[in-house]
């Protein structure tokens, strides 16, 4: 498969689950549906008794005793959320859209929306409550330093590859118009950034991209990987960080980024999320509707397999159920 068609793929199985400022506008707004909750849902997150999701076309729900559609500015797919604190979230979708939500969900405004870049985001990161980024596809990168009144675009060309860096250099010298085309494409995708406990971001995307920063994102080193295909997700705990991709390939880093070691994996499914149950085990969701358990000596259990579907995304709200979610929208999972 040539390259080309390798960052098509890729970006396609993102986008099925799935400059200067930017003035937020459109006239795009998702209406209530009665079957919205079992739709395509791509994430769910939660902040102390603030649980919120987003999905398909502009989609937008709140727990509360069950998830609960919210009225949407946007019918542009939506695939990440954050939340701040239980009232301050953000989410980010296609159309590089972005919203702001200051009342836990109930209420959503349109930071940002530019159809014409034709790229998504594919997730955000607050810092405080004034200072954040937003990353998506083809090395979009945006950052806020007032709360997302004003979103600026950045280009992080210290994470192209030598080759894409010099035939860029050749072209602004020659053909400023097709340099600035060129090098909004030459850029791997973006799909996961986290904070470290020591402050430092860690990101992961397209063809094996693992990268770290000790400035907020102002400046990135690429990591050596041992994995050259795409990374979808990043995991925190107490006994390592672990990062996963696809056909199951999940790797663990437990001395720093030097010695990533692969768990190895009872299917081949694409790994898209997961949570921290508790101190032992962690609990991912994948392709094929796969829940597995990882215990904190790497062993693997498989949860169960839901036929037929695709799952995105788990959490545990704050009455105690735990919900998985994907291409057929909200599931509560039995517990033992």
């Amino acid at each position: 498969m040539s390259f080309s068609m390798l960052r098509l793929v890729c970006l396609s199985f993102l986008l099925v689950f799935n400059v200067s400022s930017v003035n937020a506008g459109s006239d795009n707004v998702s209406s209530i549906q009665p079957l919205a909750n079992q739709s395509l849902v791509l994430d769910m997150v939660k902040a102390g008794q603030t649980s919120i999701a987003v999905g398909e076309r502009g989609h937008l729900f709140v727990y509360q005793d069950g998830w609960q559609q919210q009225a949407s500015p946007t019918s542009a797919h939506l695939t990440k959320a954050t939340l701040f604190n239980e009232s301050l979230g953000w989410a980010v979708g296609h159309d590089a859209t972005i919203l702001h939500t200051k009342d836990a969900g109930l209420t959503w405004q349109l930071q940002m929306s530019s159809p014409e870049i034709e790229k998504p985001f594919m997730d955000l990161l607050l810092f405080n409550e004034k200072q954040g980024i937003a990353i998506g596809a083809y090395g979009l990168f945006y950052r806020t330093e007032d709360g997302g009144v004003t979103w600026e675009s950045e280009f992080h060309s210290e994470l192209l590859f030598e080759e894409d860096k010099a035939y860029l250099e050749e072209l602004r010298a020659e053909d400023e118009a097709l340099y600035l085309s060129e090098s909004s494409t030459l850029l791997p995708h973006f799909n996961r950034v986290v904070q470290l406990d020591d402050k430092r971001l860690l990101m992961v995307g397209e063809l094996g991209l693992a990268a770290v920063s000790q400035d907020f994102g102002r400046t990135w080193q690429r990591l050596e990987f041992p994995y050259e295909g795409s990374l979808f997700n990043i995991l925190v705990s107490h006994h390592g960080i672990y990062v996963m991709g696809l056909r199951g390939h999940l790797f663990k880093s437990v001395g720093g980024f030097d010695d990533w070691q692969e768990v190895e994996m009872p299917v081949q499914s694409t790994l898209n999320g997961g949570i921290v149950l508790n101190k032992d085990v962690l609990r991912l969701v994948g392709n094929a509707g796969v829940v597995v358990d990882i215990k904190q000596d790497d062993s693997v259990k498989m949860v169960t397999q839901r036929q037929g579907e695709n799952l995105v995304t788990i959490l545990v709200t704050s009455d105690g159920k735990q919900w998985v979610a994907g291409t057929k929208g909200f599931i509560e999972l039995e517990q033992e």
